[in-house]
């Protein structure tokens, strides 16, 4: 590798290694906290992926079922996207908008979350559940 390609790809290498050491429980400026607000969202949101295919999984013999699943699911993520919104608009342009957004979004989606969790508890024959059980 010539000298000068090297010394166009150090910051790279810095930059890549400095996010795969942060220390979301010490974070003490701001650039870190938004990182790992972020990351903390990005597993919030995993979490709801993998529910919310549990619950369409059980929902494969009820198409109309599934397909009020989806709909509600879509109603809710512009629910979510514009409440976060709205929830950051005091600080929008500043460098903690990101921390804000991502700590809404955090919340909003473990409650999604939660309440989801409760129809992968419905019970055989509950009426008033609209997921079968397990």
């Amino acid at each position: 590798m010539s000298p000068r390609l090297f010394l166009l790809l150090t910051p790279l290498l810095f930059t890549s290694l400095a996010h795969a050491a942060v220390d979301c429980a010490n974070a003490s400026d701001q650039s870190t906290m938004n990182q790992c607000a972020g990351q903390e969202f990005k597993a919030a949101d995993k979490e709801l992926n993998t529910v919310y295919q549990q619950i369409t999984a059980r929902l494969k013999d009820n198409p109309d079922g599934k397909k009020l699943l989806v709909g509600a699911q879509r109603a809710w993520i512009g629910f979510r996207d514009a409440e976060c919104k709205f929830s950051a608009s005091g600080v929008t342009g500043g460098s903690v908008y990101p921390l804000i957004y991502s700590n809404c979004m955090t919340g909003v989606t473990k409650a999604r979350v939660e309440a989801l969790k409760q129809y992968l508890k419905c019970e055989e024959g509950d009426l008033g559940c609209p997921v079968p059980g397990a």
